[in-house]
C-alpha cells in the first residue's frame, strides 16, 4: 500500500504550516486564551485557506476533499495548538450534506464553507458518559414545528456558533436538527477549557429547531468518530512539537557541565517518547483510511487507535514535563500548554477508557486471529 502523500496534500499542508508560523504564534495563541479561547479573526483567517470548506461539497462554495487532507490538516493546525475548533466545520460538513435535505444544505452549507458560519455539534450529555446513544433531550412537534426541551455540555465554542446541530428523541429515536444561534428558549453559558480553548453548556427550553434527519444515531455516530479522528490527528501533531522542543531543551540544558541530553538514562527516555509518537502517527494514518468503511469496521478502528493515542498522549506529556523539570510547569513556557493539550484531547469524544470497552466488547473468543 502506498502511504506517500500526493503533490496536491503535500502544498495543502505547506500552506497551512506557513500560516500557523507566521500568524498563530505562540503569542497570539496565549492572547486568545486569555480572552476567552476563540478569535473569529483566526477562524476567518483559516477560511481564507479554504480550510472551514474542505468537507463541503463545491456546490456549496467548499473543496469537496477527502479524509487524508483534512488529516494533513488537522496535523498542522494541532502543531500550532490552534484553539479555533476546525473540527466542527468538518463535521458540519459531513453531517449536513450526507444527511440534510436539500433547503437545509442550502441555508447551512454556504455559510460554512465561508467561514461566515460556526456550526457545532451538541451531543455530549452529563449523564452519556461518550455515548452517543444516550439522550435525554426530547423534541416534539407543535403547528407542525419542532421544538426541543433537555441541555448539553461542552459543546465546542458553543457559545460563540452561529448555528447549532442538536441531538434529541424523537419517537423514540434519537434525531439530528439544526438550531439557529438566536432562536428563543436558548441558553449558553460559555466557559474556558484546560488547554486555553473555549466551550459552553447549552439549554433548550421549548427551542425551535429544523429537522435534519429523524435517522440520528448512525449519523451521529459518523460525526464522532470524524470528531475522534480529527483528535488523533491533532495528538500526533502536539506530541512530535513535544518531543521536538525536549530534545532541544536537553541539548541546552547543562548539568555537572554536560548538557542533558548526553545522560544515557535520559536518551531512553526520549527514545520511547519517539516510539509512543510514531504508533500513534500509524493508529491515526489507520483511523483516517476507515473513515468511509462500514459502520462496524469504522467504529473499531476508531477506537482502536484512540486507546493507543490516548495511551501515548499520557506517555509523552508527562515525560516532556518532567525532562524539563519545573519550567515544564509554568504558563510562560510552551511545553505546559502541549501538556494541557494532550490532555484534553485524550478526553475528547471518548476518553481511553471508554473507547478500551469498545474494543474489548468486540473483540471474539479468538481476537480475530482465527476463523
Amino acid at each position: 500500500m502506498d502511504f506517500d502523500f500526493s503533490d496536491d496534500q503535500i502544498q495543502l499542508r505547506e500552506a497551512v504550516a506557513r500560516w500557523v508560523d507566521k500568524a498563530y504564534s505562540f503569542d497570539r495563541r496565549r492572547q486568545i486564551a486569555q480572552a476567552g479561547g476563540f478569535s473569529r479573526q483566526a477562524y476567518l483567517e483559516m477560511a481564507e485557506l479554504g480550510l472551514t470548506g474542505l468537507s463541503v461539497p463545491a456546490e456549496h462554495g467548499g473543496m469537496g476533499l477527502g479524509p487524508v487532507e483534512a488529516m494533513v490538516v488537522m496535523e498542522e493546525l494541532g502543531r500550532g495548538l490552534v484553539l479555533e475548533p476546525l473540527a466542527q466545520a468538518l463535521i458540519a460538513g459531513l453531517l449536513l450534506s450526507t444527511r440534510a435535505p436539500k433547503a437545509i444544505q442550502e441555508q447551512w452549507l454556504p455559510g460554512v464553507a465561508s467561514g461566515q458560519t460556526l456550526m457545532a455539534l451538541a451531543w455530549q450529555e452529563r449523564s452519556a458518559r461518550h455515548r452517543p446513544d444516550v439522550c435525554q433531550t426530547q423534541a416534539s412537534t407543535r403547528d407542525g414545528a419542532y421544538r426541543l426541551q433537555g441541555s448539553k455540555h461542552v459543546v465546542p465554542a458553543g457559545d460563540q456558533a452561529e448555528g447549532l446541530i442538536v441531538s434529541a428523541r424523537l419517537d423514540g429515536q434519537i434525531a439530528l436538527f439544526a438550531v439557529q444561534a438566536g432562536a428563543s428558549g436558548l441558553g449558553r453559558h460559555g466557559y474556558n477549557t484546560q488547554d486555553g480553548g473555549r466551550a459552553a453548556d447549552l439549554h433548550f427550553e421549548d427551542t425551535p429547531a429544523e429537522l435534519i434527519t429523524p435517522e440520528g444515531l448512525a449519523a451521529l455516530r459518523h460525526a464522532v468518530d470524524l470528531g475522534a479522528a480529527c483528535v488523533c490527528a491533532e495528538a500526533v501533531a502536539v506530541m512530535e512539537r513535544s518531543l521536538d522542543i525536549t530534545c532541544d531543551y536537553m541539548k541546552q540544558r547543562q548539568q555537572f557541565g554536560v548538557p542533558i541530553a548526553s545522560f544515557q538514562a535520559l536518551r531512553h527516555r526520549v527514545a520511547d517518547m519517539k516510539m509512543q509518537v510514531e504508533l500513534g502517527r500509524s493508529m491515526s494514518y489507520y483511523a483516517w483510511l476507515k473513515l468511509d468503511a462500514p459502520e462496524a469496521e469504522r467504529q473499531q478502528a476508531i477506537a482502536r487507535a484512540k486507546v493507543q493515542l490516548g495511551q501515548s498522549m499520557r506517555f509523552v506529556g508527562q515525560q516532556s514535563v518532567q525532562l524539563h523539570g519545573g519550567i515544564g510547569v509554568t504558563d510562560e513556557y510552551i511545553i505546559s500548554h502541549c501538556f494541557k493539550k494532550l490532555t484534553q484531547l485524550e478526553l475528547s469524544f471518548g476518553d481511553t477508557l471508554h473507547h478500551l470497552g469498545q474494543v474489548a466488547s468486540a473483540m471474539e473468543e479468538t481476537a480475530g486471529v482465527f476463523n
